[in-house]
Formats: C-alpha cells, structure tokens, sequence
C-alpha cells in the first residue's frame, strides 16, 4: 500500500485503517479467529489499527492488545475514550479527570506502554475543551501518549481546539476521525475543509455507511444474512421511510459500479480516499472473507465521470439520512428551536 502522512505529524499510515469495533461481543466473539484477521491485515500492507474503550466494553482493546504481540513497533495504534464505561457518573466524557484515569485503563488492555493516537471519541459540551487539551498534552510530556485526536467533532470545535492549543502552547488535536460516505457527505462542505485548512489528518469511519453499502442490500433481496442487522433490526428496517430512502440510493450506487466493472465495496472505499482531505478509510471487518473484499480498494481510482454521476444521485455535502451523521447539532432538536 501506498502510505500517507497523518496531517503534518510526519507519520506515515496505511490509506485503510483497520477498526476493530467488530472484535469481540460486539461482533466476533472468537478471539483467536480476530487475532488472525488483525495479523493477515497487517501482513497485507496495513499499518493503522483503531479501537476504542468502549468497543464491546473493552474487549476490542484487550483482542487488539494479543494480536500486537511482537508486532507493536511496527503499528500506529490509536483508541479512544469519552463514553460511558460504567455507572460511576465521572466514567465518561473528556474531563482531565476520566482522560488521565482512562487511558491507565486503554494502556492495561493494549499491553502497551504507548498509545500512538489517543482520541476524543465525541465532542463534550460540558468540559472546557483547553481543559481536555491541557490533560491530553501532559499525558504527550509523559510519554504516555504521541499524539491527540478527535473524532465526529462539528466543525466549529475543531476549529476551536486549534486556537485554544495555539493560544496555550499546548499540543494540538492532529487529527479527526467522523464518519463519510457516499451515502453520508455532510462533512464536505465544513469539516474536511477545516482540516484541510489546518494541517489535521482525516480518518473515516464507515466508509460503508454501516453496511448499506456492502453490496448485500438490493432490491428484490428478501433475505440478507447481515450481524448488522441482527444487531440493530431498526437500522435496516424497510417498514421505515429512511431505509426505503437508502435502499433507493442504494440501488443507484449499485448499477454506477456494475457499469465501471468493480464491486460497490471498492467503489464506495475508493470514493472517501479520493477526497484530498482523507488520510484513510477506516474499515470495519468482522470476518477474513469481509476483510478480504476491501484490500484492493486503495488500488482503485475513480474517473471524473463516475464521480459526476455519483454527485447526481447523492448532491456533495449531502446527507441521504441525516441521523447518519454521528453527531446532531443540539441548537436543531426540537426543544431548543422553541420560539
């Protein structure tokens, strides 16, 4: 695979980002059958892993910690924290007070002494984010730490964390991890600019947009034997007027790659790593076979005329469902536009 640099760190990762979200109860319960996907990702060129505490309750972080054995050095690691990890009321968020406790945590279940990347899994409006900053960047000073992210932050934060950091000399976020897809373009119009603009490196998650995208899901297709979807029934409902919506799109995008003569996988993975912003797709795999159909995406390179036409069935910077956005602005919801 042909490496990127991560922002301006002048680290190098793989364009595909293995995530492990899929590891464990979440997903594969086999830990060996886990480790063996992470290690044949690994030999084939990938460079990036991603997990998070909270991926089945820990598990993904202790199954990522096995498979890294001997192989450590060689692997930009990166986790997250922010949610809840327990009943305890201060178990969650970006305060120094949980960053510095949690990442204790991450570090036991990586069997590491380093954690390359350490992000904020979502944005805290209840924490002073030069708070957040300040703890992030002492735990840098320790070594304890290489860098800080954030992830599915709006763009107005991001742009904040950068001038809080430049105002306090404190280490900035360099990167952003939110989700981008064909289906789910929002990010478009602010947050890849933001990046773009500040030297932040961009890690997508659900390049797939949460399995719609995997190719399983046509019309006519009574039956889809999906864990997604056995997971998250609502998600994938055709009853709802949403997934009628993605099942339209859906089938669009699917005749778009039938006509270029590649699978909708690889067109869709193609799609986020063209964009000048994105550093690497995060892929999600829970099975070899799974893996194995996205390997080849980085190779693919789609032409101005494919993307013409996927611009007429999902506009730039649109959503087909908003919700798929990971992050909804609280000023829309309804009791906060009463008048």
């Amino acid at each position: 695979m042909n490496h990127r640099f991560l922002g301006r760190t002048g680290v190098k990762v793989s364009p595909l980002c293995l995530g492990t979200m899929m590891f464990g109860a979440w997903g594969n319960k086999d830990h060996e059958e886990s480790i063996r996907i992470i290690h044949h990702a690994l030999d084939s060129g990938i460079n990036f892993v991603d997990t998070a505490d909270v991926y089945a309750d820990g598990e993904s972080e202790e199954i990522v910690g096995k498979a890294l054995v001997g192989r450590r050095d060689k692997v930009v690691l990166a986790t997250k924290a922010h949610a809840s990890m327990g009943a305890d009321v201060n178990m969650r968020g970006n305060s120094r007070r949980w960053i510095v406790s949690e990442v204790e945590s991450s570090l036991k279940r990586l069997k590491t002494d380093w954690i390359d990347l350490y992000q904020m899994h979502r944005f805290d409006p209840n924490t002073d984010i030069e708070e957040t900053l300040r703890a992030l960047d002492d735990l840098i000073t320790q070594g304890k730490i290489r860098y800080a992210g954030s992830s599915t932050f709006p763009a107005v934060e991001i742009v904040e964390a950068q001038w809080i950091a430049r105002d306090r000399r404190l280490a900035r976020l360099v990167t952003e991890q939110p989700p981008y897809s064909i289906m789910s373009r929002g990010i478009e119009g602010d947050v890849l600019a933001a990046c773009l603009k500040y030297g932040i490196g961009v890690l997508t998650w659900s390049p797939l947009n949460g399995g719609w995208l995997s190719g399983n899901w046509r019309k006519g297709v009574t039956t889809v034997d999906s864990h997604r979807a056995a997971r998250r029934p609502e998600r994938f409902d055709l009853s709802n007027i949403e997934n009628q919506r993605r099942l339209e799109v859906v089938e669009q995008l699917a005749v778009l790659a039938e006509e270029a003569g590649i699978s909708l996988v690889h067109m869709a993975i193609a799609f986020v790593l063209q964009h000048p912003a994105v550093t690497s797709a995060i892929i999600g795999p829970r099975t070899m076979e799974q893996l194995e159909s996205q390997l080849d995406a980085p190779d693919i390179t789609l032409d101005g005329a494919l993307l013409d036409k996927i611009d007429v069935v999902v506009p730039p910077g649109s959503m087909v469902v908003p919700t798929d956005a990971g992050w909804q602005n609280p000023a829309l919801k309804a009791e906060a536009r009463r008048r």
